[in-house]
């Protein structure tokens, strides 16, 4: 969530719902309006969201989501929301759901989801910290969530026509 859903522009931490205002931290730019337009095509409703949280950062994200009235502008299922407590286990989840497209702003949890076929670094949440030096040849760097929407947009037809989810 934080760094691609949740700005983290101001954190310095893993996301900002580590300060004593996490319902005021904005939205990255974009992201619900993009959201709202892959989730109806072209992955029909198939858009989950896994996080690394906590309880208690799961427990100011869910209240966030609903505060920002994200589900109902997005158009994603609120029981499409997961959460994990070690970012490898984003793989384990991935694999269980089908995931063919998964965003994340680190690498590292992008090295781990082995079984997903398209994996989108997105560099636009993080502020004035610099994009890693070196790109695998499995990963597509986004800085906008307009770029983001083209990429996966314009991936080969076949993936995106299979009955699997996305994030």
């Amino acid at each position: 969530m934080g760094g691609v859903i949740v700005d983290r522009v101001t954190a310095g931490e893993d996301t900002s719902f580590f300060g004593s205002r996490p319902l005021l931290t904005p939205a990255v730019e974009g992201v619900s309006e993009t959201l709202a337009l892959l989730t109806a095509e072209p992955f029909e409703g198939r858009v989950h969201l896994i996080s690394k949280a906590g309880p208690k950062v799961a427990a100011n994200t869910r209240a966030w989501l609903h505060h920002h009235e994200f589900f109902r502008r997005t158009g994603i299922p609120a029981a499409n929301l997961h959460f994990v407590r070690e970012r490898a286990d984003k793989g384990p989840v991935c694999t269980r759901l089908g995931i063919t497209h998964f965003v994340d702003d680190r690498l590292d949890v992008l090295g781990h989801l082995t079984t997903v076929v398209h994996r989108y670094l997105f560099i636009g949440g993080l502020g004035d910290k610099p994009p890693p030096r070196e790109i695998p040849p499995w990963a597509t760097v986004t800085d906008t969530w307009a770029e983001l929407a083209e990429a996966i947009q314009s991936a080969p037809p076949d993936a995106l026509d299979k009955p699997t989810h996305r994030l």
